[in-house]
């Protein structure tokens, strides 16, 4: 794709989706502030931006879900981006009440599939439910991780989801009492096609990641350590072969990519995230965020938009004006929520203030 320095949502438009029956939104290219009470519907606006970029979006709900209830059943997010190289694009996503669980992408009126979503915006969020990540399953860093990996490699998206449609396709043949030996053979090819794709990928991105967090100096927000652990094989054709006795016992694949993990240490205290304090959590995982978005920029030549989903909450003065002093300085958009005003008057620079009550901006 052609150098785009900078990249911004400059329109924002939502059709019954979740609690908006309509909503309008002309934003800056800077910092954009959302205030309202709990409940009004901040973090609807988030989810609609998310879905912007492949993937079921910061909820990870089903598309149905998401279409106002009280509406005709399918919805409409469409966004105007301001991008310094090309002028505007337009790109929109949606369903329709006929068919509430297939999603349709556009972009400047022509369909797409999803995945084509990714060559013209980078998306990375932070939610309060992520502050479970590290001491969760392990299949909810994996998907944080792929999302890490999909802002650098725009085609991982596709490796996951045909890694994941020959896996089912497997187990279900392995269900069988005579299965097909060449056709599970097939299938299996596919997935080492595709999965060493996915853990390449993955390991790249971990190694990059990894490596520009140990280099940064101290500061306010605590520097995470990252590995892959659990699988890490490198024949996994030969691996599944041999274990299909085994996976048709257990009725699931034992061996693959999606059996790997995300270990994450505080560096300075040389502790697993998972034995750290809440807060020292929070700090390692937007640590973490804002060091990818730079890695991001400095990879593909244009800063992801990044939604923060109440992220002052837990963050003391210092560290808030630490945080919008790193954010100002990077440059690029960025979408925030809270409950009051008071909590980002200190904000630098100029911001988009949009005050949210009961569905309505």
């Amino acid at each position: 794709m052609p150098y785009r320095r900078s990249m911004h949502v400059a329109r924002l438009a939502l059709t019954d989706f979740r609690s908006y029956a309509d909503a309008l939104i002309e934003s800056g290219p800077g910092f954009v502030i959302l205030t309202g009470e709990n409940g009004a519907g901040k973090t609807n606006v988030l989810e609609a931006l998310s879905l912007l970029s492949p993937g079921r979006g910061l909820r990870g709900a089903s598309l149905a879900e998401m279409a106002r209830s009280d509406g005709p059943g399918g919805f409409a997010v469409a966004a105007r981006l301001g991008l310094s190289a090309q002028g505007e694009v337009d790109i929109g996503t949606g369903t329709t009440s006929a068919a509430p669980e297939r999603r349709q992408v556009r972009i400047n009126g022509a369909p797409t599939a999803a995945n084509m979503l990714s060559d013209w915006l980078s998306i990375l969020w932070l939610t309060p439910a992520m502050d479970r990540l590290f001491t969760e399953s392990a299949s909810g860093r994996r998907r944080f991780l792929d999302r890490l990996v999909l802002a650098l490699a725009p085609g991982h998206a596709v490796h996951a989801a045909r890694y994941e449609a020959a896996m089912r396709a497997r187990n279900k043949l392995l269900a069988e009492e005579r299965p097909d030996r060449d056709w599970l053979g097939a299938l299996e090819a596919r997935m080492a096609e595709h999965g060493i794709a996915l853990a390449e990928a993955r390991v790249a991105t971990v190694a990059a990641l990894g490596g520009r967090l140990a280099a940064a100096p101290e500061g306010p927000f605590a520097r995470a350590g990252l590995a892959l652990e659990g699988w890490s094989g490198d024949d996994l054709v030969r691996e599944l072969a041999s274990g299909r006795s085994r996976d048709a016992a257990a009725g699931r694949t034992l061996a693959g990519p999606h059996r790997s993990d995300l270990a994450v240490t505080h560096l300075g205290k040389n502790q697993p995230a998972a034995f750290c304090s809440t807060g020292e959590q929070k700090a390692l995982l937007l640590g973490l965020v804002l060091a990818h978005a730079d890695l991001v920029a400095e990879r593909t030549g244009r800063r992801p938009i990044l939604l923060l989903d109440e992220v002052t909450a837990h963050l003391d003065p210092s560290r808030r004006a630490a945080l919008f002093g790193r954010l100002a300085g990077a440059g690029g958009q960025v979408w925030m929520t809270g409950t009051e005003r008071s909590l980002f008057e200190n904000i630098p620079g100029p911001a988009t203030w949009l005050d949210v009550r009961e569905g309505r901006i």
